[in-house]
């Protein structure tokens, strides 16, 4: 198995973690007739969703000025004495109004580091938040209005499985901070990962606008209902070059659920180092299987090792599902309840076939797998930054 080490290493394949965040266990349902319209038109559903769309602000301290460098800031003959310290850096972002006292879903890039949060509603109104829940991982969060909060209008959650390539939908949120705005667009693409974005990743692909500022805010169909959380474009240029990324709700919603229930996201852990087999992937390493999740290394002390599996195997099917990819393995046994049997359909490396049952662990907390470095077209586009320039020390 040494040159298939080395195509692993050199593709920069999943680390040892047999986790993901998608909920893609099952097949896309076949349609008889193509999706309509059923709100009489995009006018209508743009007016009915923008109000549950909200600006999100933010501020964290850091370091700046002669204070950053200067170790006698405080020293009147320094000549630095006087002078502003550390200052705040603003963020802006968008969120999606979930339910009607004031929670919001976002994503958890736009309140990383935040010593305040600021809510700003459709009626220009400001509101202090608080966080409830943070997933970096799946870069998902929820917050919640403080003070009293007039009753608000929830988005409708939709099933983003049953979207379908062409299908159009809208983008709302507030992009460059120049105020709400809704933009249209088709689905793209549909379960797009390995993006090196994030660590888990089941993006929906849509060509409706996405600019820094947008994170965080709504994509909807054309019913009015939620389907996709705005999280990222791919461009050279940081800005809108016609593809976006948006967590489905489908992933979205679990996630969300558990932070609101317990603050944290409890992942199944198979304890496997996963690559796609490909059909040249197959010939080049004599696999016995054209498609699937090969397990190309098992942590000695992980589920997967104590059920028998063994480097080389190849998960072909998860409780019954196909499984074709490792990010559609990954993502699922990540949604699966942490102690829950899982039977997996495996070919093993010598040829033969069969089910193996294993119980799934708790992803350990500091068992973190880096995201891929991004490549120089790939762009999370978070909230609209704006950090105060800092000065230079001063030569000796």
């Amino acid at each position: 198995m040494s040159s298939l080490r080395n195509f692993l290493a050199a593709a920069a394949v999943v680390g040892l973690v047999g986790t993901g965040a998608a909920l893609r266990s099952g097949a896309t349902p076949a349609h008889a007739t193509p999706s309509v319209m059923t709100d009489g038109s995009i006018p209508d559903v743009a007016e009915r969703v923008v109000d549950s769309v909200v600006n999100i602000s933010t501020s964290h301290v850091i370091e700046a000025g002669p204070a950053s460098f200067d170790p006698f800031f405080s020293d009147p003959f320094s000549p630095g004495f006087g002078e502003p310290g550390d200052r705040k850096a603003m963020s802006k972002g968008s969120g999606v109004i979930i339910t009607a006292s004031g929670r919001i879903l976002t994503n958890a890039h736009v309140i990383k580091d935040a010593d305040d949060i600021r809510v700003t509603l459709q009626d220009g109104n400001d509101y202090d938040a608080k966080v409830v829940g943070v997933d970096p991982k799946a870069d998902l969060a929820v917050i919640q209005l403080k003070g009293n909060v007039p009753v608000l209008k929830p988005l409708t959650f939709g099933d983003s499985s049953s979207l379908r390539l062409g299908d159009v939908v809208l983008a709302v949120g507030d992009p460059f901070g120049v105020g709400k705005s809704v933009t249209m667009g088709i689905v793209s693409a549909k379960g797009r990962g390995g993006m090196g974005i994030e660590e888990y990743e089941d993006f929906i692909q849509t060509d409706a606008a996405i600019n820094p500022g947008n994170s965080g805010g709504a994509l909807v169909n054309l019913k009015g209902e939620l389907v996709g959380i705005n999280t990222a474009i791919a461009s050279k240029s940081g800005g809108y070059a016609g593809i976006g990324f948006a967590i489905p709700t489908n992933m979205a919603r679990p996630i969300m659920e558990q932070l609101i229930k317990d603050g944290k996201v409890s992942r199944g852990y198979l304890g496997v180092n996963i690559a796609t087999v490909t059909p040249v992937l197959a010939k080049e390493n004599n696999l016995r299987a054209q498609r699937g999740a090969l397990l190309a290394g098992i942590d000695p002390n992980g589920p997967a090792a104590k059920s028998g599996l063994a480097e080389g195997d190849i998960v072909v099917g998860l409780n019954g599902t196909e499984i074709k990819t490792s990010d559609v393995l990954r993502n699922t046994i990540a949604m699966i309840k942490p102690g829950t049997t899982v039977e997996l359909q495996v070919v093993h490396k010598d040829g033969s076939k069969g089910a193996v049952k294993a119980r799934l662990g708790e992803l350990p907390a500091d068992n973190v797998v880096p995201a891929r470095q991004l490549r120089g077209q790939w762009q999370r586009q978070p909230q609209q930054r704006r950090q105060p320039q800092q000065r230079q020390p001063s030569q000796p």
